[in-house]
Protein backbone atom coordinates (compact mmCIF):
# COMPACT_ATOMS: atom_id res chain seq x y z
CA UNK A 1 0.00 0.00 0.00
CA UNK A 2 0.92 3.21 -0.97
CA UNK A 3 1.16 6.42 1.01
CA UNK A 4 -2.08 8.67 0.72
CA UNK A 5 -2.59 11.50 -1.84
CA UNK A 6 -4.76 14.88 -1.69
CA UNK A 7 -5.41 14.34 -5.13
CA UNK A 8 -4.42 11.66 -8.10
CA UNK A 9 -5.87 12.19 -11.40
CA UNK A 10 -6.57 9.97 -13.80
CA UNK A 11 -5.10 10.52 -17.45
CA UNK A 12 -2.36 13.04 -18.62
CA UNK A 13 -4.18 15.16 -21.29
CA UNK A 14 -5.06 18.90 -20.96
CA UNK A 15 -7.65 18.28 -18.20
CA UNK A 16 -5.75 16.24 -15.99
CA UNK A 17 -2.25 17.66 -16.52
CA UNK A 18 -4.06 21.84 -16.09
CA UNK A 19 -5.45 20.43 -12.89
CA UNK A 20 -2.63 18.07 -11.39
CA UNK A 21 -0.18 21.31 -11.78
CA UNK A 22 -2.57 23.95 -10.68
CA UNK A 23 -3.23 21.97 -6.77
CA UNK A 24 0.44 21.00 -6.54
CA UNK A 25 0.81 24.57 -6.69
CA UNK A 26 -1.30 24.74 -3.51
CA UNK A 27 0.82 22.16 -1.78
CA UNK A 28 -1.12 19.12 -1.81
CA UNK A 29 0.14 15.63 -2.69
CA UNK A 30 -0.80 14.84 -6.18
CA UNK A 31 -0.48 12.11 -8.01
CA UNK A 32 -1.47 11.31 -11.70
CA UNK A 33 -1.77 8.22 -14.33
CA UNK A 34 -1.90 7.66 -17.76
CA UNK A 35 -0.94 4.56 -19.39
CA UNK A 36 -0.12 5.87 -22.64
CA UNK A 37 2.23 8.88 -23.24
CA UNK A 38 1.93 11.94 -21.29
CA UNK A 39 0.49 14.90 -22.98
CA UNK A 40 -3.00 13.51 -24.32
CA UNK A 41 -4.99 13.27 -27.59
CA UNK A 42 -4.54 17.08 -28.61
CA UNK A 43 -0.72 17.28 -28.41
CA UNK A 44 0.44 13.80 -29.53
CA UNK A 45 -2.58 12.13 -31.34
CA UNK A 46 -5.12 14.51 -32.60
CA UNK A 47 -5.32 18.56 -33.26
CA UNK A 48 -1.47 18.98 -32.86
CA UNK A 49 0.34 16.90 -34.97
CA UNK A 50 -2.97 17.13 -37.17
CA UNK A 51 -2.14 20.84 -38.49
CA UNK A 52 1.47 20.13 -39.00
CA UNK A 53 0.30 17.26 -41.57
CA UNK A 54 -2.39 20.18 -43.11
CA UNK A 55 0.43 22.97 -43.84
CA UNK A 56 1.67 20.34 -45.90
CA UNK A 57 -1.88 20.02 -47.98
CA UNK A 58 -2.13 23.95 -47.66
CA UNK A 59 1.11 24.54 -49.36
CA UNK A 60 -0.14 21.70 -52.56
CA UNK A 61 -4.05 23.22 -52.31
CA UNK A 62 -2.62 27.02 -52.34
CA UNK A 63 -0.45 25.87 -55.64
CA UNK A 64 -3.04 24.23 -57.32
CA UNK A 65 -5.24 27.44 -56.95
CA UNK A 66 -2.86 29.73 -58.41
CA UNK A 67 -1.75 27.57 -61.31
CA UNK A 68 -3.72 29.76 -63.51
CA UNK A 69 -3.20 32.93 -61.70
CA UNK A 70 1.00 33.31 -62.60
CA UNK A 71 2.29 30.63 -60.15
CA UNK A 72 3.69 27.07 -61.82
CA UNK A 73 2.45 24.27 -59.51
CA UNK A 74 4.92 21.81 -61.35
CA UNK A 75 6.75 20.05 -59.05
CA UNK A 76 4.76 20.69 -55.79
CA UNK A 77 4.18 18.05 -54.18
CA UNK A 78 3.93 16.30 -50.57
CA UNK A 79 6.32 13.86 -49.25
CA UNK A 80 4.64 12.01 -46.99
CA UNK A 81 7.94 10.34 -44.85
CA UNK A 82 9.85 13.63 -44.60
CA UNK A 83 6.36 15.53 -43.51
CA UNK A 84 5.79 12.67 -40.61
CA UNK A 85 9.33 13.08 -39.43
CA UNK A 86 8.59 16.84 -39.26
CA UNK A 87 5.45 16.24 -37.18
CA UNK A 88 7.18 13.71 -34.79
CA UNK A 89 9.94 16.60 -34.59
CA UNK A 90 6.96 17.94 -32.20
CA UNK A 91 5.05 14.87 -30.83
CA UNK A 92 8.13 12.78 -30.03
CA UNK A 93 9.10 16.01 -27.32
CA UNK A 94 6.13 16.54 -25.59
CA UNK A 95 5.71 13.20 -23.23
CA UNK A 96 9.22 14.05 -21.59
CA UNK A 97 8.12 17.79 -21.12
CA UNK A 98 5.37 17.44 -20.11
CA UNK A 99 5.94 15.32 -17.11
CA UNK A 100 9.02 17.18 -16.51
CA UNK A 101 6.54 20.35 -15.56
CA UNK A 102 4.74 18.08 -13.60
CA UNK A 103 7.66 16.87 -11.60
CA UNK A 104 8.94 19.82 -11.28
CA UNK A 105 5.66 20.94 -9.61
CA UNK A 106 5.86 18.79 -7.03
CA UNK A 107 3.54 15.98 -8.94
CA UNK A 108 4.22 11.92 -8.69
CA UNK A 109 3.98 10.84 -12.16
CA UNK A 110 3.06 6.46 -12.74
CA UNK A 111 2.97 4.87 -16.06
CA UNK A 112 0.56 2.07 -16.03
CA UNK A 113 -3.25 0.76 -15.84
CA UNK A 114 -5.49 2.44 -13.29
CA UNK A 115 -8.53 1.02 -11.72
CA UNK A 116 -10.91 1.76 -8.60
CA UNK A 117 -11.06 -0.62 -6.23
CA UNK A 118 -12.87 0.86 -3.46
CA UNK A 119 -14.61 5.01 -3.19
CA UNK A 120 -11.24 6.10 -2.41
CA UNK A 121 -8.58 3.71 -3.53
CA UNK A 122 -7.10 3.20 -7.00
CA UNK A 123 -4.98 0.67 -8.19
CA UNK A 124 -2.04 0.92 -10.27
CA UNK A 125 -0.32 -2.16 -11.82
CA UNK A 126 -1.37 -3.72 -8.96
CA UNK A 127 -0.42 -1.42 -6.47
CA UNK A 128 -3.14 0.27 -4.78
CA UNK A 129 -3.22 4.63 -3.84
CA UNK A 130 -5.58 5.75 -1.17
CA UNK A 131 -6.10 9.72 -1.91
CA UNK A 132 -9.03 12.23 -0.51
CA UNK A 133 -10.45 13.32 -4.12
CA UNK A 134 -9.82 11.66 -7.45
CA UNK A 135 -10.19 13.43 -11.09
CA UNK A 136 -10.94 11.49 -13.83
CA UNK A 137 -9.68 13.21 -16.85
CA UNK A 138 -9.18 9.82 -19.03
CA UNK A 139 -10.02 11.72 -22.17
CA UNK A 140 -12.26 9.68 -25.54
CA UNK A 141 -11.79 6.85 -27.55
CA UNK A 142 -12.89 5.82 -30.87
CA UNK A 143 -16.70 4.94 -30.72
CA UNK A 144 -16.77 1.05 -31.24
CA UNK A 145 -17.85 -0.24 -34.31
CA UNK A 146 -19.76 -3.77 -35.05
CA UNK A 147 -19.68 -4.32 -38.62
CA UNK A 148 -17.83 -8.04 -39.54
CA UNK A 149 -13.76 -6.83 -40.39
CA UNK A 150 -13.78 -3.64 -37.58
CA UNK A 151 -10.47 -5.02 -36.41
CA UNK A 152 -9.29 -4.05 -39.59
CA UNK A 153 -9.50 -0.56 -39.24
CA UNK A 154 -6.94 2.09 -37.80
CA UNK A 155 -8.42 4.99 -35.55
CA UNK A 156 -6.48 8.64 -35.79
CA UNK A 157 -3.96 7.94 -34.18
CA UNK A 158 -2.79 5.27 -36.40
CA UNK A 159 -3.40 7.68 -39.11
CA UNK A 160 -1.20 10.44 -37.72
CA UNK A 161 1.48 7.75 -37.58
CA UNK A 162 1.15 6.87 -41.37
CA UNK A 163 4.76 6.16 -42.73
CA UNK A 164 3.57 6.15 -46.09
CA UNK A 165 0.41 6.96 -47.45
CA UNK A 166 -1.54 4.24 -49.45
CA UNK A 167 -3.45 5.53 -53.00
CA UNK A 168 -6.07 4.75 -51.86
CA UNK A 169 -8.06 5.52 -48.77
CA UNK A 170 -11.69 4.89 -47.02
CA UNK A 171 -12.60 7.09 -43.92
CA UNK A 172 -15.89 5.62 -41.82
CA UNK A 173 -18.48 8.42 -40.71
CA UNK A 174 -19.11 11.79 -41.60
CA UNK A 175 -17.46 13.80 -39.37
CA UNK A 176 -14.52 16.25 -37.88
CA UNK A 177 -11.83 13.04 -38.29
CA UNK A 178 -12.90 11.98 -41.47
CA UNK A 179 -12.92 15.40 -43.23
CA UNK A 180 -9.76 16.41 -41.88
CA UNK A 181 -7.74 13.24 -42.66
CA UNK A 182 -9.32 13.00 -45.91
CA UNK A 183 -8.19 16.60 -47.10
CA UNK A 184 -4.79 16.24 -45.95
CA UNK A 185 -4.23 12.88 -47.80
CA UNK A 186 -6.01 13.88 -50.90
CA UNK A 187 -3.90 16.55 -51.14
CA UNK A 188 -0.77 14.31 -50.66
CA UNK A 189 -2.08 12.15 -53.53
CA UNK A 190 -4.40 9.34 -52.42
CA UNK A 191 -7.82 9.10 -53.65
CA UNK A 192 -10.03 9.18 -50.70
CA UNK A 193 -13.42 8.33 -49.39
CA UNK A 194 -16.00 9.39 -46.99
CA UNK A 195 -18.82 7.24 -46.20
CA UNK A 196 -21.65 8.10 -43.94
CA UNK A 197 -24.43 6.55 -43.18
CA UNK A 198 -26.58 10.00 -42.44
CA UNK A 199 -28.13 12.06 -45.46
CA UNK A 200 -25.77 15.23 -44.11
CA UNK A 201 -22.61 14.90 -42.55
CA UNK A 202 -20.67 17.24 -39.88
CA UNK A 203 -24.17 17.59 -38.14
CA UNK A 204 -23.10 20.24 -35.87
CA UNK A 205 -22.40 22.71 -38.47
CA UNK A 206 -24.57 24.60 -40.30
CA UNK A 207 -26.06 23.05 -43.31
CA UNK A 208 -25.63 25.51 -45.85
CA UNK A 209 -22.19 25.76 -45.39
CA UNK A 210 -21.88 22.14 -44.72
CA UNK A 211 -23.43 21.68 -48.76
CA UNK A 212 -20.59 24.02 -49.84
CA UNK A 213 -17.52 22.30 -48.18
CA UNK A 214 -18.86 18.70 -49.52
CA UNK A 215 -18.84 20.50 -52.85
CA UNK A 216 -15.36 21.97 -52.44
CA UNK A 217 -14.27 18.12 -51.08
CA UNK A 218 -15.89 16.79 -54.02
CA UNK A 219 -13.77 18.95 -56.00
CA UNK A 220 -10.32 18.51 -54.98
CA UNK A 221 -11.38 14.53 -55.32
CA UNK A 222 -12.77 13.62 -52.47
CA UNK A 223 -16.01 11.24 -52.73
CA UNK A 224 -18.56 11.70 -50.32
CA UNK A 225 -20.79 9.07 -49.70
CA UNK A 226 -24.49 9.69 -48.08
CA UNK A 227 -27.04 7.13 -46.48
CA UNK A 228 -24.36 4.65 -46.51
CA UNK A 229 -23.76 1.73 -43.63
CA UNK A 230 -21.00 -0.35 -43.98
CA UNK A 231 -21.66 -3.98 -44.08
CA UNK A 232 -18.42 -5.15 -43.38
CA UNK A 233 -14.24 -4.93 -44.05
CA UNK A 234 -12.71 -7.57 -45.58
CA UNK A 235 -8.80 -8.23 -46.56
CA UNK A 236 -7.44 -8.56 -50.57
CA UNK A 237 -4.15 -9.47 -51.62
CA UNK A 238 -3.68 -5.13 -52.30
CA UNK A 239 -5.52 -3.94 -49.38
CA UNK A 240 -8.75 -4.09 -48.18
CA UNK A 241 -12.38 -4.30 -49.48
CA UNK A 242 -15.02 -2.12 -47.87
CA UNK A 243 -18.97 -3.81 -48.18
CA UNK A 244 -21.43 -0.70 -48.79
CA UNK A 245 -25.06 -0.89 -48.92
CA UNK A 246 -27.21 2.30 -50.25
CA UNK A 247 -30.72 2.08 -49.92
CA UNK A 248 -30.86 -1.26 -50.74
CA UNK A 249 -28.19 -1.55 -53.42
CA UNK A 250 -25.16 -3.65 -51.64
CA UNK A 251 -21.47 -2.73 -53.50
CA UNK A 252 -17.53 -2.36 -52.64
CA UNK A 253 -14.87 -0.24 -52.50
CA UNK A 254 -11.25 -1.81 -53.08
CA UNK A 255 -8.76 0.42 -51.14
CA UNK A 256 -5.31 -0.21 -49.22
CA UNK A 257 -6.68 1.69 -45.57
CA UNK A 258 -9.22 2.42 -43.60
CA UNK A 259 -9.74 4.66 -41.33
CA UNK A 260 -12.28 4.89 -38.42
CA UNK A 261 -13.78 8.46 -38.47
CA UNK A 262 -17.08 7.65 -36.58
CA UNK A 263 -16.93 9.54 -33.58
CA UNK A 264 -15.33 9.12 -30.03
CA UNK A 265 -16.64 8.25 -26.95
CA UNK A 266 -15.74 8.62 -23.47
CA UNK A 267 -12.40 6.32 -22.13
CA UNK A 268 -14.03 4.68 -18.87
CA UNK A 269 -14.86 0.84 -19.91
CA UNK A 270 -11.61 -0.15 -17.94
CA UNK A 271 -11.50 2.25 -14.85
CA UNK A 272 -14.02 -0.02 -12.93
CA UNK A 273 -16.26 2.60 -12.26
CA UNK A 274 -18.67 0.97 -9.89
CA UNK A 275 -16.08 -0.39 -7.39
CA UNK A 276 -16.24 3.22 -6.37
CA UNK A 277 -19.53 4.09 -6.77
CA UNK A 278 -19.25 6.54 -9.82
CA UNK A 279 -22.46 6.82 -11.68
CA UNK A 280 -21.58 7.50 -15.42
CA UNK A 281 -23.37 7.23 -18.88
CA UNK A 282 -22.30 6.44 -22.27
CA UNK A 283 -21.60 10.18 -22.33
CA UNK A 284 -19.40 10.39 -19.38
CA UNK A 285 -19.50 10.28 -15.94
CA UNK A 286 -21.88 11.68 -14.44
CA UNK A 287 -21.46 14.98 -12.68
CA UNK A 288 -22.55 17.81 -11.25
CA UNK A 289 -22.83 21.37 -13.18
CA UNK A 290 -19.28 21.93 -10.84
CA UNK A 291 -17.62 18.87 -11.84
CA UNK A 292 -18.24 16.53 -8.84
CA UNK A 293 -19.50 13.70 -9.17
CA UNK A 294 -23.30 13.05 -8.22
CA UNK A 295 -22.71 9.27 -6.52
CA UNK A 296 -19.14 9.62 -4.99
CA UNK A 297 -18.33 12.88 -3.52
CA UNK A 298 -14.93 12.44 -2.98
CA UNK A 299 -14.51 12.24 -7.36
CA UNK A 300 -14.37 14.54 -9.85
CA UNK A 301 -14.41 14.47 -13.90
CA UNK A 302 -13.46 16.85 -16.87
CA UNK A 303 -12.50 17.15 -20.33
CA UNK A 304 -13.94 14.34 -22.81
CA UNK A 305 -14.40 12.04 -19.58
CA UNK A 306 -17.07 13.69 -18.07
CA UNK A 307 -21.06 14.28 -19.26
CA UNK A 308 -20.71 18.16 -19.35
CA UNK A 309 -22.86 20.47 -21.92
CA UNK A 310 -19.30 21.39 -23.01
CA UNK A 311 -18.19 19.74 -26.05
CA UNK A 312 -15.12 16.94 -26.87
CA UNK A 313 -12.73 20.58 -27.62
CA UNK A 314 -9.22 21.10 -26.07
CA UNK A 315 -9.60 24.42 -24.98
CA UNK A 316 -12.82 23.20 -23.32
CA UNK A 317 -10.57 20.59 -21.23
CA UNK A 318 -8.26 23.22 -20.25
CA UNK A 319 -11.14 25.55 -18.62
CA UNK A 320 -12.70 22.16 -17.13
CA UNK A 321 -9.29 21.49 -15.46
CA UNK A 322 -8.56 24.90 -14.19
CA UNK A 323 -12.48 25.06 -12.83
CA UNK A 324 -12.52 21.84 -11.12
CA UNK A 325 -8.83 22.19 -9.32
CA UNK A 326 -10.54 25.52 -7.68
CA UNK A 327 -13.28 24.08 -6.86
CA UNK A 328 -10.92 21.16 -5.01
CA UNK A 329 -9.26 23.50 -3.41
CA UNK A 330 -11.48 25.78 -2.13
CA UNK A 331 -14.28 23.68 -1.69
CA UNK A 332 -16.49 25.64 -3.88
CA UNK A 333 -19.46 25.03 -6.92
CA UNK A 334 -18.19 27.06 -9.41
CA UNK A 335 -19.71 25.90 -12.79
CA UNK A 336 -17.70 26.54 -16.14
CA UNK A 337 -18.91 29.08 -18.68
CA UNK A 338 -18.98 27.55 -22.36
CA UNK A 339 -20.45 30.97 -23.08
CA UNK A 340 -18.74 32.08 -27.06
CA UNK A 341 -16.29 28.57 -27.05
CA UNK A 342 -16.29 28.52 -31.00
CA UNK A 343 -14.76 24.88 -32.83
CA UNK A 344 -13.85 24.29 -36.09
CA UNK A 345 -13.03 21.40 -38.74
CA UNK A 346 -9.88 21.99 -40.44
CA UNK A 347 -10.38 21.21 -43.97
CA UNK A 348 -9.15 23.21 -46.56
CA UNK A 349 -11.11 25.93 -46.85
CA UNK A 350 -12.20 25.81 -42.91
CA UNK A 351 -15.55 25.21 -41.19
CA UNK A 352 -16.02 26.71 -38.36
CA UNK A 353 -19.21 27.90 -36.08
CA UNK A 354 -19.95 30.05 -32.65
CA UNK A 355 -23.06 30.28 -30.94
CA UNK A 356 -26.29 28.69 -32.35
CA UNK A 357 -27.62 26.94 -34.96
CA UNK A 358 -30.24 28.81 -37.44
CA UNK A 359 -32.96 26.34 -36.59
CA UNK A 360 -31.26 26.52 -32.53
CA UNK A 361 -31.75 29.55 -31.97
CA UNK A 362 -35.69 29.97 -33.65
CA UNK A 363 -36.84 26.98 -31.58
CA UNK A 364 -35.12 28.92 -28.53
CA UNK A 365 -38.00 31.37 -28.88
CA UNK A 366 -35.51 34.31 -30.42
CA UNK A 367 -36.59 37.17 -33.33
CA UNK A 368 -33.92 36.46 -35.28
CA UNK A 369 -32.73 38.07 -38.60
CA UNK A 370 -29.74 35.86 -40.39
CA UNK A 371 -27.24 37.39 -42.68
CA UNK A 372 -26.25 35.13 -45.26
CA UNK A 373 -22.86 35.86 -47.16
CA UNK A 374 -21.50 34.39 -49.87
CA UNK A 375 -18.06 35.90 -49.89
CA UNK A 376 -16.19 33.73 -52.60
CA UNK A 377 -15.78 36.69 -54.61
CA UNK A 378 -14.19 38.69 -51.64
CA UNK A 379 -11.02 40.16 -51.82
CA UNK A 380 -9.47 38.35 -49.00
CA UNK A 381 -10.84 35.14 -50.52
CA UNK A 382 -9.84 36.30 -54.52
CA UNK A 383 -6.32 36.73 -53.07
CA UNK A 384 -5.69 33.55 -52.25
CA UNK A 385 -7.66 31.99 -55.39
CA UNK A 386 -10.09 30.31 -53.03
CA UNK A 387 -13.03 28.96 -54.82
CA UNK A 388 -15.40 28.91 -51.80
CA UNK A 389 -16.30 31.05 -48.67
CA UNK A 390 -19.43 32.33 -46.97
CA UNK A 391 -20.41 33.31 -43.87
CA UNK A 392 -23.95 33.32 -42.09
CA UNK A 393 -24.88 35.20 -38.71
CA UNK A 394 -27.46 34.78 -36.71
CA UNK A 395 -28.87 37.99 -34.63
CA UNK A 396 -30.97 38.74 -31.94
CA UNK A 397 -33.41 41.34 -33.11
CA UNK A 398 -34.34 43.05 -29.59
CA UNK A 399 -31.10 43.02 -28.66
CA UNK A 400 -28.70 43.13 -31.63
CA UNK A 401 -26.76 40.31 -30.22
CA UNK A 402 -24.70 37.52 -32.30
CA UNK A 403 -26.52 34.57 -31.21
CA UNK A 404 -24.70 32.07 -33.58
CA UNK A 405 -21.96 32.66 -36.11
CA UNK A 406 -21.34 30.48 -39.30
CA UNK A 407 -17.99 30.69 -41.41
CA UNK A 408 -16.01 28.62 -44.00
CA UNK A 409 -13.54 30.43 -46.23
CA UNK A 410 -9.61 30.54 -45.75
CA UNK A 411 -8.05 31.35 -42.42
CA UNK A 412 -11.53 32.06 -41.00
CA UNK A 413 -10.90 30.13 -37.93
CA UNK A 414 -8.80 33.63 -36.90
CA UNK A 415 -12.75 35.39 -37.23
CA UNK A 416 -14.01 33.03 -35.83
CA UNK A 417 -12.56 33.93 -32.78
CA UNK A 418 -13.98 37.60 -32.99
CA UNK A 419 -17.36 36.35 -33.00
CA UNK A 420 -16.78 34.09 -29.99
CA UNK A 421 -15.52 36.69 -28.05
CA UNK A 422 -18.26 39.34 -29.10
CA UNK A 423 -20.75 36.09 -28.02
CA UNK A 424 -18.86 35.88 -24.72
CA UNK A 425 -19.16 39.88 -24.00
CA UNK A 426 -22.44 40.41 -24.71
CA UNK A 427 -21.49 42.44 -27.52
CA UNK A 428 -23.81 43.95 -30.40
CA UNK A 429 -23.37 44.41 -33.57
CA UNK A 430 -23.19 48.28 -34.11
CA UNK A 431 -20.23 47.55 -31.22
CA UNK A 432 -18.58 44.93 -33.44
CA UNK A 433 -18.83 47.71 -36.31
CA UNK A 434 -17.62 50.37 -34.79
CA UNK A 435 -13.89 48.63 -34.38
CA UNK A 436 -11.37 49.67 -37.31
CA UNK A 437 -9.43 47.14 -37.96
CA UNK A 438 -6.01 46.62 -39.76
CA UNK A 439 -7.00 46.08 -43.75
CA UNK A 440 -6.53 44.26 -45.65
CA UNK A 441 -6.77 41.56 -43.23
CA UNK A 442 -9.77 39.11 -42.25
CA UNK A 443 -10.56 41.29 -39.51
CA UNK A 444 -11.63 43.93 -41.78
CA UNK A 445 -14.54 41.35 -43.26
CA UNK A 446 -15.99 41.52 -39.84
CA UNK A 447 -18.56 44.68 -40.35
CA UNK A 448 -19.41 43.54 -43.47
CA UNK A 449 -20.52 40.15 -42.53
CA UNK A 450 -23.26 42.04 -39.99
Amino acid sequence: MSGRFDLVVIGAGMAGMTAANKCAAQGWQVGIVDELPYGGTCALRGCDPKKILRRGAEIIDAAQLMSDTGVQENGVSVDWPALMRRKRGFTDRVPKRMEDELVGNGVTTFHGHAEFSGPNELIIDGTAHRSDRFLIASGATPRPLVFPGAEHLIDSTGFLDLDELPRRMVFIGGGFISFEFAHIAARAGAECTIIDRGSRPLREFDPDLVELLVTRSEEAGIRVLRNTTVTGVGTTLAGYRVGIDTAGTAASIDTGLVVHGAGRVPNLDSLHLDAAGIASSPRGVTVAAHLQSITNHAVFAAGDAANTIGRPLTPVAVFEGKVVASNMIKGTTTTPDYTGVPTTVFAIPELNRVGLLEHEAADAGHEIAVRFTDTSDWYSTYRVAETTAAAKIIIDTASDQILGAHLLGPGYSELINTFGLAIKLGLTTRQLKSVTATYPSLGSDLGSLL
